[in-house]
């Protein structure tokens, strides 16, 4: 090999990776400086929105609206949504003004990204007085490491320099368990629940020991019984399933309101919202259908919903612009707010997915000021929004169609377009043969 490595091809070969990883290098430094600079941009919007509220004399909720009118104002540019910049936003002020060493020590090339993101992770559980002591250590820790190998370490550093103990930080922490929802793809989502390690442990190995338990009987009855021959569920697969089932259909164990058998919080369903194509409800075809403000589910689960619902709409659809101008029910609905539903299916500001179920019906032109309540002056907005077209200079009017126009303080304008249907209704073509209609 080493003879080899000596010939002309050989040195080629060497002298082709050598540039290539000199272009990497080069390429790494650009897009280091990049990443920088808009880190910077970042903070420095977030330092405006800061003086903007400083010299103003409202509330709290009236401050914020300054860092959520910036932020939609700059997510329009980099074709974000807004609550994803104002996240970022705050990234990016702890990481500029928290670690400044450690981003010096990322543009001179001693450390990279992901060094710098495993600092600022560890680091800023320490009192913010404490910053600079624990970035200087950890920079010298990351140098000649991969972030990987060094978050550990960073971690426990943090944990050891803090001044407080553990359990203090510990029940602190508790306080902001919660759980979270993050649409997947081909119809699949995450349901993200952060728990103290204890409970979670605990839940884990409880739904494993119930799809352990089911799996063995299963494989034991499996002679005697043709369905529980036909389950080939792995145990991940049984012990998702075992969770929903408790979710959705179990009752809580501990009920402060309990005053019925089940309990009032037993009694809770989920409430969801699916479009689906009539041709899929009849099998004729197998296309997705779209569960509402969020993402596609497949159609098997579609009809199991369709065939257990009370309510049934059918949605009308203007032909030449797909927009929604009507809808019926089997049952007489409370008609503008199903009319709205099926129009918007979302928050109606731009790049905003939270479904209409879970938004505020808003006056676009304000009622208090003699805006009618009527089709063509209502829209749904989430309530971050909703407050942000109240409290800021985000002005929005609405066209013809169910279209809105928002403009920023800046002056720039953003149409939101009625999003398109997930169903539409077309006349079906008469075959030769076919039975005359009634």
């Amino acid at each position: 090999m080493a003879k080899a490595m000596e010939t002309p091809d050989g040195e080629a070969y060497l002298a082709a990776i050598a540039g290539i990883v000199a272009d990497v290098e080069e390429a790494g430094r650009v897009v280091a400086a990049g990443q920088i600079a808009e880190l910077r941009v970042l903070a420095a919007a977030g330092r405006l929105a800061e003086v903007q509220s400083a010299h103003s004399d409202a509330n709290v909720l009236l401050h914020d609206m300054a860092l959520r009118s910036i932020s939609a104002e700059v997510a329009g540019a980099m074709r974000l949504t807004d609550r994803t910049v104002q996240r970022r936003i705050g990234e990016a002020r702890v990481t500029i003004e928290g670690f400044p060493a450690a981003v010096a020590a990322w543009e001179s090339g001693r450390i990279v990204r992901g060094h710098v993101t495993a600092i600022v992770d560890a680091g800023v559980n320490l009192p913010a007085e404490m910053w600079a002591e624990f970035e200087t250590i950890a920079i010298e820790r990351c140098e000649g490491d991969t972030p990987n190998r060094v978050r550990g370490e960073l971690e426990i550093l943090a944990h050891r320099m803090h001044p407080r103990s553990f359990a203090e930080r510990h029940e602190e922490a508790a306080a902001g368990r919660c759980v979270r929802l993050v649409p997947g793809r081909d119809g699949m989502s995450d349901l993200i629940a952060t728990l103290p390690t204890v409970i979670a442990e605990g839940i884990h190995d409880r739904l494993t020991q119930q799809a352990r338990a089911i799996i063995d009987t299963r494989d034991e009855r499996s002679a005697g019984s043709e369905v529980i021959a036909t389950d080939a569920r792995s145990t991940d697969q049984v012990r998702a399933d075992v969770f929903a089932d408790l979710l959705l259909a179990g009752t809580p164990a501990l009920d402060d309101t309990r005053d019925t058998t089940a309990g009032p919080l037993g009694a809770i369903r989920a409430r969801v919202q699916v479009l689906v194509p009539a041709a899929t409800l009849t099998g004729a075809d197998d296309g997705p259908c779209d569960l509402t403000g969020r993402s596609p589910i497949d159609p098997a689960t579609a009809r199991a919903l369709a065939g257990a619902t009370h309510i049934w709409e059918r949605l009308f659809h203007d032909p030449a612009t797909g927009v929604t101008v009507s809808t019926d029910s089997y049952r007489v609905p409370s008609g503008m707010r199903r009319f709205l539903q099926a129009r918007d299916q979302h928050c109606r500001f731009p790049g905003c997915r939270v479904a209409a179920i879970r938004c505020e019906i808003d006056h676009t032109h304000d009622h208090a000021l003699g805006g009618k309540t009527e089709l063509s002056n209502l829209a749904h907005l989430c309530q971050r929004h909703h407050s942000m077209k109240q409290f800021t200079a985000w002005r929005v009017r609405q066209l013809k169609g169910g279209v809105l126009e928002w403009t920023s303080p800046l002056g720039r304008t953003y149409r939101e377009d009625a999003p398109t249907p997930a169903v539409a209704f077309s006349p079906a073509v008469a075959q030769p043969g076919d039975p005359a209609p009634f």
